[in-house]
């Protein structure tokens, strides 16, 4: 465990010297985010203020109880949501990938460069949210309609989903190829080297996870100071300052994790020679053998 922590450790070294290259990559999970939260918006007040999203009351025996009613409108809204939010996500992640894959290859990528090539691979883009909101919207599905069995198809599932499609954006941006194809080629590469362990056996979010215990600590003293008024001001300033906090780690782990996406698919595609920065040794370690 200890030796996989250390490779994760090296690995995001290796993916945190191509972003201070290019401080500007952080640009783009930041317009992901928000564009996220207005995704989200224009979704969830419509449907809070409409009679669809709010629970329906009957009586039984005397007791009344309240229960969402999922039909059809509902999955079509959910999968539309989907769509939105899959799109923003891949079309920010390709401006990302696209700059890494430059700045490995000896380029000076700009951040104009980026959605210069997500611009260019708009209608794969489009097609690659189509296929991802289908495959969430039938998990979804399976989750809801078979209780804790379907929660755990679901995971399952998704979490199949997640290792196999793991290159399916690089492949996009690289080679042009269409949401099938890339997901093909994605599967493919990944039998071809490391197996199907790359995703279980790459542990940024464990690491950021122990990193964004400070933030925890800040917001959860800035509660308990808020808690008396005399330290009001205390407290607005420590929980401020821990979501400043919480907010800026996931900028910069959003951005390594698609630098380590870039390189991943380089050294798939092209081997070591392709990925300057990279010891194929750390690839090889983290991703375990098949």
């Amino acid at each position: 465990m200890f030796t996989r922590i250390a490779y994760t450790w090296d690995l995001m070294k290796a993916s945190w010297d191509v972003l201070k290259k290019d401080k500007g990559l952080l640009l783009f999970p930041l317009l992901s985010g928000v564009s996220c939260l207005a995704v989200l918006a224009s979704f969830a007040i419509p449907f809070w203020l409409t009679a669809a999203g709010r629970p329906h009351y009957s009586s039984t025996g005397g007791s009344t109880s309240s229960q969402w009613h999922l039909g059809a409108a509902h999955y079509i809204v959910l999968f539309a949501f989907y769509f939105c939010n899959y799109f923003v996500i891949t079309f920010f992640n390709t401006a990302v990938i696209a700059c890494a894959i430059e700045r490995m290859r000896g380029g000076e990528p700009t951040i104009g460069y980026g959605f210069s090539i997500a611009a260019q691979r708009l209608p794969l883009i489009l097609g690659w949210s189509l296929v991802s909101a289908t495959v969430g919207l039938v998990l979804r599905v399976i989750e809801e309609r078979v209780d804790w069995v379907g929660a755990l198809v679901a995971g399952l599932l998704g979490m199949a989903w997640t290792v196999v499609s793991y290159l399916a954006v690089p492949v996009m941006v690289v080679e042009g190829t269409g949401p099938i194809t890339s997901l093909k080629e994605s599967a493919q590469l990944l039998k071809q080297t490391w197996g199907e362990q790359i995703v279980s056996r790459f542990g940024f979010g464990a690491i950021f996870g122990i990193l964004s215990i400070p933030g925890i600590i800040l917001i959860g003293g800035g509660v308990a100071a808020g808690i008396s008024t005399q330290s009001l001001t205390l407290g607005i300033f420590l929980v401020g300052l821990g979501i400043i906090y919480l907010l800026a780690l996931s900028l910069v782990h959003s951005a390594l994790q698609a630098i380590f996406q870039a390189a991943v698919y380089l050294y798939a595609r092209e081997g070591q020679a392709a990925v300057p920065g990279f010891p194929v040794v750390l690839l090889q370690n983290a991703m375990g053998s098949k």
